[in-house]
């Protein structure tokens, strides 16, 4: 990746929704046995290893027959990922990590518990990302339920990315997966194969959903390809607030040479300040990005006394729009980064911004807890 961070990022700017559907129909019938995913080329994902039986499997559990599903999820892109693929099957969906929180230290509410105990699969991204959340889900699980970690499963740690801001001797990894379009997609084929296995009778709508989903984010990251060509070499660089992008940076090429909030989550000290306005002027970048949600002193200030332009406006989970909206998705959300960092870096986004980024059901639809 190169470049240096200055501190461990926070997630943050989460979103909690439920999620039904009631649209039925059915086509292939998909894989679902099976603890890996097929990459678009056909090669097989890795995946952690999973103890039958264990409530922290993502590929385990009983079918259920006789009533719809209940899903639980931690953050915003992730619940959106799934409703794509549950769409039309009548599954509930609720996300439990509020919108404009940091996800790493997010403490659930005690109501979060009856949630938890009514789902029969409790997604969250895993990588340490959620962990309150996911020790009051394991506390609370059902009987016959189980905790998926979907970043765990798709990604083998030997692919886990460290830097300045997740160093390894920590233990914890960049957990920040969904921003890389090729990651998303293996987000939603482990979905499709764990919503079959618990449900059946909805495999071919699963399998469906996924061929569509699959189709767009296909179609999303041909156009990030295209786009990241329409910018010099050296100057496909971000330095950001919170640092998201890690493996989005590997996959297109990009280098992530700096990433604002320390570890403690204070402001960055003086001598850090300095030594990221010297990092900036000796690379040549041509913006900082801020977070919309989070606005940063210490980048506007790095931009006032480097002259790069400062931008204010990713959103590294917040969707786009309110719940409801045609555009309050995944797709959406990440559109709309790409589109900002490539604009701002002189890049062409028009293949980006052609891109169709509605959900794959018509009736999928989000509501506010």
């Amino acid at each position: 990746m190169g470049g240096r961070y200055l501190g461990r990022v926070v997630k943050s700017k989460n979103v909690r929704f439920v999620f039904s559907s009631f649209l039925v129909g059915c086509l292939a019938l998909a894989a679902c046995g099976s603890g890996e995913s097929e990459d678009s080329d056909g090669t097989a994902s890795p995946s952690t290893v999973e103890t039958e039986g264990s409530a922290t499997s993502c590929l385990t559990g009983e079918p259920i027959s006789d009533r719809p599903l209940q899903i639980a999820t931690t953050v915003a892109p992730i619940t959106s990922i799934i409703a794509n693929i549950a769409g039309g099957s009548g599954t509930k969906i609720t996300g439990i990590v509020p919108e404009g929180t940091n996800s790493h230290t997010f403490e659930p509410q005690p109501s979060a518990a009856a949630v938890l105990s009514d789902a029969d699969v409790v997604f969250i991204n895993g990588l340490m990302l959620e962990e309150p959340t996911k020790e009051l889900a394991l506390a609370n699980l059902a009987a016959g339920a189980n905790l998926c970690e979907m970043g765990d499963h798709i990604l083998d740690p030997s692919g886990w990315l460290y830097d300045f801001s997740f160093p390894e001797e920590d233990g914890m990894p960049n957990p920040h997966l969904w921003t890389n379009p090729p990651m998303g997609k293996q987000y939603a084929e482990l979905a499709r194969d764990v919503l079959s296995l618990r449900d059946p009778a909805n495999a071919d709508l699963y399998q469906r959903n996924f061929e569509a989903f699959a189709a767009k984010i296909d179609a999303m990251d041909e156009a990030v390809r295209i786009a990241t060509a329409t910018i010099p070499q050296d100057q496909r660089q971000l330095l950001t607030y919170h640092d998201a992008y890690a493996y989005f940076a590997e996959t297109y090429g990009w280098t992530v040479i700096g990433a604002i909030e320390p570890s403690t989550f204070d402001e960055p000290t003086a001598r850090d300040v300095a030594d990221l306005i010297e990092q900036v002027r000796a690379t040549g970048v041509k913006a900082i990005f801020g977070s919309e949600v989070f606005p940063s002193n210490v980048l506007a200030q790095i931009g006032a006394e480097t002259g790069v332009r400062y931008i204010d406006e990713l959103r590294d989970d917040d969707l786009p729009g309110a719940p409801g909206d045609p555009e309050h998705s995944w797709l959406a959300l990440m559109r709309f980064n790409f589109i900002t960092m490539v604009e701002a870096l002189g890049g062409d986004a028009s293949a980006l911004i052609a891109l169709d980024v509605d959900d794959v059901t018509l009736d999928t639809a989000f509501y506010p807890q």
